[in-house]
């Protein structure tokens, strides 16, 4: 036997004495625990290793992918964000894993422990479930990529442009410079209109006195214009459509123009198409429409043409103006 072995085993260290046997004790424990329990826990920190050598180079090969294929900086942030999130949970769970299998493994009772962990994750959950939620919903949306920073949407009954976005809130701006924080758990449904392209439709109103075909022409050759001008021809994703008269109201007759553009950008071209079409109904003496004007067909007879000759010629009927107010009998008015 070793000699440092023998000093040992001697005094309160004696077999059959009491410190003996709490040394003979420990001695089993040690050989127990070298032999059963440290290749578990050496098996345990090397899957543990493994996993998270795996879990970081799933995440470091999203980022690498967005950044060759995503369509801008915002969508690369984006895979950013939510690889750190994925890298960040992940490491999170192997460690609380791996951390339960060394405590079991040295004698440790879990049980108290687990019991009021979940105690505490119910307490945590029921206040804050809503955080829960939009964090939930804000990964979809990141995943899923529904919509963008700069992207003009219409969420949760609110429209505007995308600010900015985290995985609790998204941040919308409105046209009158409104600023909307709008938690991911509200958001049910998104109406993006930044994607691939926008139809526009401008509704064009002419006296019913006017010929059909003669507007449809100059209606066309307007549009047309504005199509291959060099301020607008970058837009357009289509040629504009002329779809005929749509409806006739009284004395006016609706010409439905469709113009298809890029996203957002059919507010230029729809501008200039009103400003030119104010100008060509006017080189082309023709009136705007009015549903309260109403025209009455009457066919003449001899008498009354004669009748009219004698009296003279009628003055002259401005068209534009506004109809004539009966004078009420009873009041005078």
């Amino acid at each position: 036997m070793h000699p440092l072995v023998l000093a040992i085993r001697t005094g309160w260290f004696a077999q059959g004495r009491f410190m003996g046997k709490v040394l003979d004790e420990w001695i089993d424990d040690t050989q127990e625990f070298l032999h059963t329990k440290l290749p578990h826990l050496i098996m345990v920190a090397i899957i543990a290793f493994i996993l998270s050598r795996l879990l970081r180079a799933i995440t470091a090969r999203m980022i690498r992918v967005a950044e060759q294929h995503a369509a801008g900086q915002v969508r690369v942030a984006q895979v950013k964000t939510l690889a750190g999130v994925i890298r960040t949970t992940g490491l999170a769970i192997i460690a609380t894993i791996a951390g339960m299998q060394f405590l079991a493994a040295v004698g440790v009772d879990l049980a108290p422990l687990l019991a009021s962990a979940g105690i505490a994750g119910v307490a945590i959950g029921l206040a804050a479930q809503n955080i829960v939620r939009d964090m939930l919903n804000g990964i979809l949306i990141l995943i899923e990529d529904q919509f963008n920073v700069g992207d003009t949407v219409r969420v949760a009954g609110v429209s505007g442009v995308v600010e900015a976005m985290t995985l609790r809130k998204t941040t919308v701006r409105d046209g009158d410079g409104t600023l909307y924080v709008i938690p991911n758990s509200q958001i049910s449904t998104v109406a993006n209109q930044s994607i691939d392209y926008s139809v526009a439709t401008i509704n064009v109103s002419v006296d019913y006195s006017a010929n059909p075909d003669k507007v449809l022409a100059l209606l066309k050759g307007i549009a047309m214009d504005i199509r291959n001008s060099d301020d607008f021809r970058d837009l357009f994703v289509a040629d504009p459509q002329i779809l005929g008269v749509d409806a006739v109201k009284g004395s006016e007759i609706v010409f439905p123009v469709v113009f298809k553009t890029l996203a957002t950008k059919q507010y230029g071209p729809m501008r200039e198409f009103r400003r030119r079409v104010r100008i060509a109904l006017e080189e082309q003496k023709l009136l705007p429409g009015d549903p309260y004007r109403v025209f009455n067909w009457v066919l003449d007879t001899g008498a009354r043409v004669r009748n009219r000759a004698a009296a003279g010629p009628e003055p002259t009927h401005d068209p534009t103006a506004p109809p004539h107010q009966p004078q009420n009998p009873f009041t005078g008015e």
